[in-house]
């Protein structure tokens, strides 16, 4: 099977072709790297009476009774045996023609675990098959493969045996970078995984640490690797405003605010500003820990669009953070003489054609929501487009504030820290600024965690606390009640806290409500009219008030790390200690107790991250970003974290002197699945 050939679809029926795709199988080439999850040694035979201890062993026995029982539950027993001893086989859920193939004389071999139980040595749902005495056994061992309903592990391992007997799996690495990188050939690597032979150490193997493993781990980096920096490449290849400050609007801006730049936010605009000035689009992420500055980074980049002839847009994925964005770039921008819209989809009819008008004629700066990019919505001559919270937009949403210009620069923003591994592999395709410094001013958040069970005594201590003059941040998980969780809602809190803290005001604001009535509600807290602010996420990023020095955070046990982080964030904005209570109801599973111990212990957004990474996963943590990125399978962020590096020079070295070679290496890995990120 040529490489070309690899990539016609596989040949077999189309019921057993719907069922393979469920597992990602359409092509000859997709078997070829479709690895066992686990392996199992049939290559030999245990007597039963040495098959204990309740590990895996294969048993070679003939039946000699098997009948269906009815308590305490429904099940086939079926009593077989060897020279040596009997042994059990238990099966809960059985077909006829399984009860007709275990039939009483029929000789069996059975691989399974083997455990003591009542009437001796048993198997539960062991796998069998029928054979003849004196049939050969297995030359290797057995691989078991990820699979789906319906889709036997024997059926996989018949078409994956034919794949390889045709494969050209010819090495795209060149032989000398190969042997320079100490990886053996892959053709070698895939035969071995897929039938490794007796005697190999079974540890290495499901450690996936084994020479064979650390080849396909690389390969699988490396398509990614490449088909990130191809994407990256291709991208400078195209053309883009040149965004050339022609007056000082920057300078007035800086002059104009009541606090100077941090080292990395100067650095951070000076890296950005290179880019602006351009001819090619800027492709760049800024990622700072919470109350980083983010913003006035993007606002002096919007500056210099401006200052070019251009316009600028600032996307947020809520109406609360976008609005907040708003109003500190009116109050920046607009004494300066720059023209601010602002679009969202609570906007009434009249105003929003106002707002609409402005946007395709005089605005220099527009603010919005997910309205930016709706249909019927222009932009006169957008040169700038800023997103926000950047990983709660996929890729689609990104492309088409693109597309409302001609090849406009794009400044991507997260306060989500993007571990160094994760950056690497998932974020390749973009120039990563990194915020490294908090500005001077920010107070330490002290973190408390608090069980249930004191609940009286939070509720006490906010009461004390506001007053004192300070305001306060009660976070819940939930709107309204749930059964299967039953979790405290943020309505239920409202009404409890309004009754035990009388003389002070408590607020209410989640999603549900109308987008005017959850601005009145931020409005009226900034303001310091409202004592307690009940909130659900909605306040997760981008509220800032600086009185509010204390956060509760309800069910703390049942949010992610960074949504945990984020929310502290909300305070330690003013002059005065702040801190964050964790309220948990017991008993914590292990996931929770570690996440509680990882915030508890930690105000670093970049540790708090990794540890994050190490909890959740790759796929959770980038969400819909890169969704056109394909995800690891076999390659781990943390523990091969030396693959990715080497990876990365590798594909720079294959798309300039062997471009073929990375060609193929795509296919073979990808094949049409290569999504370029053209966003």
């Amino acid at each position: 099977m040529s490489e070309t050939g690899a990539s016609a679809p596989i040949r077999a029926s189309e019921a057993l072709r719907k069922k393979l795709a469920k597992i990602g199988l359409h092509r000859e080439a997709d078997l070829l790297v479709h690895l066992p999850l686990r392996y199992e040694d049939e290559t030999r035979v245990t007597p039963v009476a040495a098959a204990g201890g309740g590990e895996p062993r294969q048993v070679e026995v003939v039946v000699r009774s098997n009948e269906v029982q009815f308590r305490p539950r429904r099940q086939m027993v079926v009593r077989a045996a060897d020279d040596s001893g009997e042994i059990v086989l238990r099966f809960f859920s059985f077909y006829g023609s399984q009860q007709a193939a275990l039939a009483e004389g029929t000789r069996i071999r059975a691989f399974g675990e083997v455990r003591g139980g009542f009437f001796g040595a048993e198997m539960v749902h062991p796998r069998f098959r029928r054979v003849v005495e004196g049939d050969p056994l297995p030359a290797e061992l057995t691989p078991i493969y990820p699979s789906t309903a319906g889709l036997a592990n024997s059926a996989l391992q018949k078409l994956i045996g034919t794949a390889l007997a045709g494969a050209d799996l010819a090495d795209t690495l060149p032989d000398d970078l190969r042997r320079r990188l100490g990886l053996p050939e892959l053709a070698r690597s895939l035969r071995f995984l897929h039938a490794p032979p007796p005697g190999t150490a079974l540890d290495a193997l499901h450690a996936r640490n084994h020479p064979a493993w650390q080849r396909v781990k690389f390969d699988e980096v490396l398509a990614q690797q490449l088909s990130l920096r191809r994407a990256y490449l291709a991208r400078r290849a195209q053309g883009a405003p040149v965004l050339v400050a022609r007056d000082d609007l920057g300078a007035r801006l800086l002059d104009s605010l009541p606090f100077g730049l941090t080292g990395a936010q100067a650095r951070a605009m000076a890296e950005i500003g290179s880019d602006l000035a351009q001819p090619h689009p800027m492709q760049r992420l800024l990622q700072g820990d919470v109350g980083a500055g983010k913003t006035i980074v993007a606002a002096l980049a919007a500056c210099q669009a401006i200052s070019a002839g251009w316009q600028a847009a600032f996307m947020a994925p809520t109406e609360i953070l976008a609005e907040q964005h708003y109003l500190k770039l009116v109050g920046w921008l607009e004494p300066l003489g720059v023209k601010v819209a602002w679009l969202s989809g609570s906007l009434r009819s009249k105003a929003k054609r106002a707002q609409l008008a402005a946007a395709a004629a005089d605005a220099q700066l527009v603010v919005g929501t997910h309205a930016l990019i709706q249909e019927g919505v222009d932009f006169a001559r957008l040169g700038l487009a800023i997103v926000d919270e950047q990983h709660r937009f996929g890729v689609a949403q990104r492309l088409a504030l693109r597309k409302k210009g001609d090849n406009p620069h794009q400044l991507m923003m997260s306060a989500t820290p993007i571990p160094r591994t994760l950056a690497m592999s998932y974020y390749a395709d973009l120039d990563v600024t990194v915020l490294d410094e908090l500005p001077p001013g920010r107070t330490p958040v002290r973190t408390r965690l608090v069980a249930d069970g004191r609940r009286g005594d939070v509720v006490g201590f906010v009461g004390q606390h506001v007053a004192e003059g300070r305001q306060a941040y009660w976070v819940c998980p939930l709107i309204e009640e749930s059964e299967t969780l039953q979790l405290q809602t943020a309505e239920e809190t409202f009404a409890t806290l309004a009754a035990e803290l009388s003389g002070l005001t408590v607020g209410l604001v989640h999603g549900r409500l109308k987008a005017d009535e959850k601005q009145a509600v931020m409005a009226a807290f900034a303001a310091g009219q409202i004592d307690v602010l009940v909130a659900t996420t909605v306040i997760e990023v981008g509220v800032d008030v600086p009185n509010a020095s204390l956060m509760v955070i309800e069910h703390a046990e049942r949010f992610g790390l960074s949504q945990l982080h984020q929310l502290r964030g909300r305070v330690g904005r003013g002059a005065h200690e702040s801190s964050c209570i964790l309220l948990y109801a017991g008993p914590l599973g292990e996931t929770a107790r570690e996440r509680l111990k990882v915030i508890y212990e930690n105000s670093d957004g970049f540790e708090i991250a990794r540890r994050d990474l190490q909890l959740r996963g790759p796929g959770e943590f980038v969400g819909s970003r890169q969704s056109g990125v394909p995800l690891l399978r076999y390659a781990d962020l943390e523990l091969d974290a030396d693959l990715v590096e080497m990876a990365r020079g590798v594909a720079e070295t294959m798309l300039t002197e062997h471009p073929e070679l990375a060609e193929r290496h795509l296919q073979r890995w990808l094949g049409s699945r290569e999504e370029l990120l053209k966003s």
